[in-house]
């Protein structure tokens, strides 16, 4: 058979990228719930075979295993909810203290600029009717979302035990696609991308405990109100890459503005995050995570952002991890070697030119 030319060959690479991104974009309420109950089972694969291993039946060791995770992801959201109601409970303060800022901004703004207070009412309320009459639309957009959420994480637990359930039948299909003499390198990619899901996985669980921990302790030690919330807050969107941090800290100095008057507070607060987060990206997550996960910056924030605007949230949580496959499987196949190349971190040490 007459190979097909290396420009056709190209064309037909760069056609596929662009299907399989407008296939996420129009069906992404039914592929991410499936990618994040596959991510979610190989995290839940040792438990699962632990429990097969004391003898307990697979249906049983299956629901064992969500009702493991379900339990975990309660008490964390009881103690995120615990900490917000704090903050609802001194809501009379918090007003008080907004008022005095935004004060003091109104002042700074009218003898720096000019910008009277009277202009600057003028302009908030007009701003504010233009909010208020897109609200509507907002609030319906709002519920469309909430039901779509109760749709996903109805899903989830659903999906996680069929892909447990049925795990041996999907091995068995993906290696029919491959010649005999190829099974042994699709074995390979196989485990690699299971070790790596898990190591990502169960790094980002073990990411959020100590980043709360750490967070919280210090703010807690320095007199900072409603620390615990913020470090929850960051914690969580910290996961993130790149982008999760920058919200963080955003929410962290608006969260202290509003609990109190002093500025010295938000620079406290900004300090403790900065040296946290020094500490998880340079000593604690690297040796967590490992160094198997080699994924450049670029593709990284890129990845992120293409996942935010295909699958909104979900996507951007899942892009690192579906990257980091997508390059074990790209590292395996020679048609597409360059693409796993561009998706390392791994810089040619001299110029190809």
């Amino acid at each position: 058979m007459k190979e097909l030319p290396i420009t056709v060959i190209r064309s037909l690479e760069l056609l596929g990228i662009v299907l399989v991104i407008l296939i996420f974009y129009v069906g992404a309420s039914i592929i991410m719930p499936i990618l994040l109950a596959f991510f979610i089972s190989i995290m839940l694969l040792p438990v699962h075979r632990f429990l097969r291993s004391k003898k307990i039946p697979e249906i049983l060791s299956i629901v064992i295993s969500i009702l493991l995770l379900a339990i975990f992801l309660g008490v964390i959201i009881w103690f995120f909810s615990a900490q917000v109601t704090k903050l609802i409970n001194e809501f009379d303060q918090i007003k008080t203290n907004v008022n005095n800022h935004l004060n003091n901004l109104s002042h700074w703004i009218d003898n720096k600029f000019g910008f009277s207070s009277k202009e600057q009412t003028k302009f908030i309320n007009e701003q504010s009717n233009n909010i208020l009459n897109s609200l509507g639309q907002i609030l319906g957009g709002a519920m469309g979302s909430f039901s779509g959420f109760i749709v996903f994480f109805g899903l989830l637990p659903i999906y996680i035990y069929l892909m447990l359930f049925y795990k041996n039948l999907f091995l068995k299909f993906i290696f029919m696609w491959f010649s005999e003499s190829d099974h042994e390198m699709v074995k390979d990619s196989l485990k690699e991308s299971e070790t790596i899901i898990k190591n990502y996985l169960l790094g980002l669980v073990i990411q959020i405990s100590y980043m709360t921990v750490l967070l919280g302790g210090l703010m807690t030690i320095f007199g900072i109100k409603h620390g615990l919330l913020i470090a929850i807050i960051f914690a969580i969107l910290n996961l993130i890459p790149y982008i999760g941090a920058l919200f963080g800290n955003i929410i962290g100095v608006l969260l202290t503005l509003s609990a109190t008057e002093e500025l010295s507070a938000v620079i406290t607060v900004l300090i403790i995050i900065s040296v946290v987060q020094f500490l998880d990206n340079n000593i604690l997550m690297p040796r967590i995570v490992g160094s198997k996960v080699k994924i450049n910056a670029f593709a990284a924030i890129f990845g992120v952002i293409v996942g935010g605007t295909v699958a909104g949230i979900a996507g951007m949580f899942l892009a690192l991890p579906l990257i980091a496959v997508l390059k074990i499987i790209f590292d395996r196949t020679k048609i597409l070697k360059q693409w796993g190349v561009l998706l390392g971190d791994e810089r040619p040490k001299e110029n190809v030119m």
